[in-house]
């Protein structure tokens, strides 16, 4: 009965072991470089849809309209025949000042609850209470992709930076700043996408040299926001993300 019992537990302790690793080594595979997993967000090779993880601070949701473009944007761009899912839940407040880059990856490792599953690839959200730890007197930071399948959106600078006299509206500012990031994790500018053209602004490392373009270094805060609307990609980042498996 004793080697019954110990053959079991061990059994038992393997198991949980494997299932262990094979949780550890899914999460792995979104948690990457910046730029590592463009081709299976652009192309339906191995991936066929997608879902969007969006969390945000109680009190800092996105409008509405905002995720309606940035969906209409990546149907426009990424081909996932499946679709497009998704799924947003508050979570109360860290009760940070600022936010460090290690603090958005930890808010992640303890909220993330999709990854990649079958052929289903996965995105992380977060829109933030605070301002980024990076910000000054002179610049802010309105968001920042930081690994292949995550950003992160700076809400509460946003809604500063938006909405008032002078300004631009709360849903065009956000919608540029979330389609700005997201571009990133698609592998622009010649970060996991590789240039079609040499347009790489040699000054802004990851960024379109064209002024007008969303991959434009002004668009991370709302510079190049004219007339109101959200700035477009240009025809040398659509090219890039053509050859890439997009659209």
């Amino acid at each position: 009965m004793k080697k019954i019992i110990a053959v079991i537990s061990l059994f038992l302790l393997v198991l949980s072991s494997c299932s262990k690793d094979s949780a550890e080594n899914v999460q792995i595979n979104n948690k990457k470089t910046l730029g590592a997993s463009a081709n299976d967000l652009l192309s339906a090779d191995k991936f066929d849809s997608m879902i969007i993880e969006i969390v945000y601070v109680e009190g800092f949701e996105p409008t509405t309209t905002a995720i309606t473009n940035f969906v209409s944007f990546l149907n426009s761009r990424i081909n996932k025949p499946g679709g497009i899912t998704i799924q947003k839940r508050a979570i109360p407040s860290p009760g940070n000042v600022s936010y460090t880059n290690a603090q958005i990856i930890a808010i992640e490792e303890a909220n993330r609850i999709h990854y990649n599953d079958g052929s289903q690839i996965a995105v992380w959200a977060f829109f933030a209470d605070a301002k980024s730890s990076s910000d000054t007197s002179t610049s802010v930071v309105l968001g920042t992709a930081y690994r292949n399948t995550s950003f992160v959106i700076y809400e509460n600078t946003v809604k500063k930076m938006s909405g008032g006299t002078f300004k631009p509206s709360t849903a065009v500012l956000e919608t540029t700043v979330i389609e700005h990031e997201f571009g990133h994790i698609l592998g622009l500018t010649n970060v996991g996408t590789a240039l079609q053209s040499d347009h790489e602004d040699p000054d802004h490392k990851r960024h379109c040299n064209v002024e007008s373009c969303l991959m434009f270094w002004e668009s991370e805060s709302g510079g190049n926001i004219l007339g109101g609307t959200v700035p477009q990609l240009d025809a040398q980042c659509i090219a890039d993300l053509r050859a890439n498996g997009g659209k």
